[in-house]
């Protein structure tokens, strides 16, 4: 089985022209034409929490969103959600609490496509080292504990400048954290805080960041998608 997966930090759907622009949003998530998309920043912040891409919207493109809201117009929790292509399978869905000053959280997904299972989660972690630190033990200790055997996913936004210190020490020998380039601020990018992290079931075809005129405009994130391939289930 292979598929790729891709993280967007959207900015709640404000680009760096200061305008909103959910369809803008959506043409980019057209370009990278991936199978499973985190996203971060799905929802505004206050209120009802309304989800910034109208689900009319979505409802046009190849994706369905991942059940993990509790507000009637969200569409993440704690603005992360899940996009899934519309031909695999949501076998459960679940949102996750973080160890938080401010409110931060995961969306999470089992997956199958006919092919075998796996389990995704979309995460936007903390701008503290230390609090990213724990919440990144707390995803892998909720892992650990409802699929201790099942491949797994973890991606997003994790507001981590160095590649191989401070939080991403928490992942142990067995995880393949991917870094594919800076992706953040989008016109000009130097800073790479979107990772993707692999359980050891995974193996890497290829991955990136996905730098075009729309993306570079669409938030102050590009995206970053990697192409994997399940060597064992």
């Amino acid at each position: 089985m292979q598929l790729t997966v891709a993280s967007y930090n959207i900015h709640k759907a404000v680009g760096t022209d200061r305008r909103r622009d959910p369809a803008r949003i959506v043409s980019v998530l057209r370009e990278l034409d991936a199978d499973i998309i985190a996203l971060q920043e799905a929802d505004l912040r206050f209120g009802q929490r309304a989800s910034v891409l109208p689900r009319a919207l979505l409802d046009d493109t190849p994706w369905k969103a991942v059940a993990v809201a509790k507000r009637p117009r969200s569409l993440g929790w704690h603005g992360n959600a899940l996009l899934v292509r519309r031909g695999m399978e949501i076998v459960d869905s679940e949102a996750l609490d973080l160890p938080m000053l401010e409110p931060r959280g995961a969306a999470c997904a089992d997956i199958a496509n006919g092919k075998g299972a796996f389990r995704v989660v979309g995460t936007h972690l903390d701008l503290s080292g230390v609090r990213r630190s724990d919440q990144i033990r707390t995803i892998l200790a909720h892992l650990h504990r409802a699929h201790p055997d099942m491949p797994e996913i973890l991606m997003g936004d994790f507001n981590q400048w160095s590649v191989r210190s401070g939080a991403m020490r928490v992942f142990d020998e067995k995880w393949q954290v991917l870094s594919p380039g800076p992706s953040f601020p989008s016109r000009r990018p130097i800073a790479r805080l979107d990772r993707i992290a692999l359980s050891p079931q995974w193996q890497v075809v290829g991955q990136g960041v996905h730098h075009s005129a729309l993306s570079a405009q669409a938030s102050d994130h590009l995206p970053i998608w990697a192409t994997v391939r399940l060597t064992k289930n």
